[in-house]
């Protein structure tokens, strides 16, 4: 297989690892979005001015205790905007969600790790929907 095949197959990969992320925030469900963070992943916002750090032991209980956008009707916006790869196990990803009354912008870098896709970092911006 060509180094071209090679990253055409992880495209579809990481694409469908991150479908399960955007499911799983969809419908804030904590154990999906355990199959693809890695265990010692972190999530990092600086929105407010003050650095929000939380580990994966932190983070997914507050995912658990949400209300779903599924649960409240909201319609998905989603989206990969663009994916980088900077070798064969290390992929940066750009993505846009919304969870009302905000929406996303994140930064995730994965890595491949026993064949797997897992995201070991998270660092996001919000902003208010209208």
């Amino acid at each position: 297989m060509s180094a071209a095949q090679d990253f055409a197959s992880d495209a579809v990969a990481v694409a469908a690892a991150m479908q399960r992320y955007f499911d799983g925030l969809h419908h804030s469900d904590p154990t999906l979005l355990a199959t693809v963070f890695h265990p010692q992943a972190h999530y990092f916002c600086a929105t407010d001015g003050s650095l929000l750090h939380l580990d994966m032991a932190q983070y997914f209980p507050i995912v658990a205790k949400r209300p779903s956008p599924a649960s409240q009707g909201h319609p998905r916006t989603d989206r990969i905007v663009s994916m980088a790869f900077a070798g064969p196990v290390t992929v940066f990803v750009k993505a846009e969600c919304a969870i009302p009354p905000k929406a996303f912008i994140d930064f995730l870098t994965l890595v491949k790790l026993g064949g797997e896709w897992r995201i070991v970092s998270k660092v996001f911006h919000y902003t208010l929907l209208p």
